[in-house]
């Protein structure tokens, strides 16, 4: 599992005009399984995205595609993390660690 967090580094004027674009992207990943949740950060100078994906490599081919990166309004900074413990609701994404 991958949380994806979002800086802007832009003014938020910028930022606003690539939203409606950045949304459409979040759509499709939420529509693809690969985004579980995602929102803005508060203060809001970025955001977070909570992902799934097979390697670390798929999961950053998709932040770079993302408008806002393409648009050069935000940096990502991508942790991966084992979910050993979840909600009943993200069972499906429970993992086991490594031997």
């Amino acid at each position: 599992m991958f949380v994806l967090e979002l800086t802007y580094t832009a003014p938020i004027e910028a930022v606003e005009a690539e939203l409606e674009a950045h949304v459409e992207w979040l759509d499709r990943h939420f529509a693809d399984g690969t985004f579980l949740a995602s929102g803005r950060k508060n203060p809001r100078d970025g955001g977070v995205i909570l992902a799934v994906g097979d390697d670390r490599a798929t999961v950053e081919k998709i932040a770079a595609a993302d408008p806002f990166t393409v648009a050069g309004v935000c940096e990502y900074r991508v942790t991966e993390f084992i979910a050993t413990k979840t909600v009943s609701e993200l069972d499906a994404y429970k993992q086991q660690l490594p031997s």
